[in-house]
């Protein structure tokens, strides 16, 4: 993932944490979650020269690859086990 990638996906992820904070996305329909972060695709296909469409591809593209490699982090220092062996006090 480029700086600038990050930096667009950075400021989606930023606007959703403000805007979706207090919902329960297993609750929430999709299409409500989308059209709270209208506005800052709406921004950032202005900003970027892209249509809202390709805002959101890209969108899901960039958090797709972000969770990949933070998954990969993870197995990498933990394991690769889907079950932790964590100590219990």
């Amino acid at each position: 993932m480029t700086d600038e990638d990050k930096v667009f996906l950075g400021k989606i992820n930023e606007y959703a944490e403000k805007e979706l904070g207090d919902i329960d996305p297993q609750k929430t329909h999709v299409s409500e979650q989308l059209e709270k972060l209208r506005p800052i695709m709406q921004n950032l296909a202005m900003e970027y020269k892209m249509s809202v469409e390709d805002v959101f591809i890209k969108y899901m593209d960039l958090a797709s690859e972000a969770n990949a490699s933070a998954d990969a982090e993870f197995r990498s220092k933990y394991g690769e086990d889907d079950v932790l062996d964590l100590p219990i006090n």
